[in-house]
């Protein structure tokens, strides 16, 4: 095969796989993670149902109100995220560090909420020996849970505030900034399981 065939056959079969390593290696993350959750959430669901003492109801231990607050403002930056990788696709870095910085700010919205949701529960009586509401476990996969998650929302805040500040008018990169969101969105939808499984049934 001679070299102008060879660059014809390049053109005309693209590679299968066109997909940075990185991107690849976030993907790879999110599903062993995705997996890590998964069983946490399962182990959780085995341990209520099995449990020969009353499970606490959420509504009693919980304002409702407030987590719903929580889990909206994290819906909301995952939003603003898709916004931010929009405009990096668009080649517009000024709109890439608006919505970044936003929803860095989110983030960190999410995270003091969520630090009052601890400082209450803790205050209420709760370790992860024991609660005042019943078995023990309960107040154990409260914290697990959610102590977990909120881990990842943190690092996600980090790695959201480098991004911004290593984006600037000449300086953007549009797939590191796709790599950001498929995290954040990750950690938004792990979330909204967390919600639905602990706090709601």
């Amino acid at each position: 095969m001679t070299e102008v065939q060879a660059v014809a056959a390049d053109e005309l079969e693209p590679p299968i796989f066109e997909i940075s390593w990185q991107k690849l290696m976030m993907w790879a993350f999110i599903i062993t993670d995705a997996l890590l959750f998964s069983g946490y959430l399962a182990s959780y669901m085995f341990t209520r149902l099995a449990s020969d003492i009353g499970w606490p109801v959420q509504s009693e231990v919980f304002d409702m109100n407030f987590i719903t607050l929580m889990t909206f403002t994290l819906i909301t930056s995952s939003a603003t995220m898709a916004c931010a990788v929009k405009a990096a696709s668009d080649g517009d870095p000024k709109l890439t560090r608006r919505y970044l910085l936003l929803t860095t700010l989110i983030g960190l919205a999410f995270l003091g909420m969520q630090a009052v949701e601890w400082s209450h529960f803790i205050g209420d009586g709760a370790r992860l020996t024991g609660n005042p509401w019943g078995t023990g476990a309960f107040s154990a996969y409260f914290f697990m849970m959610t102590g977990f998650h909120g881990t990842h929302v943190l690092i996600g805040v980090v790695i959201l505030l480098i991004t911004f500040l290593r984006t600037s008018s000449d300086r953007l990169i549009a797939d590191k900034v796709e790599v950001v969101g498929l995290y954040w969105h990750f950690v938004d939808l792990v979330w909204v399981f967390i919600f639905g499984c602990f706090y709601l049934l």
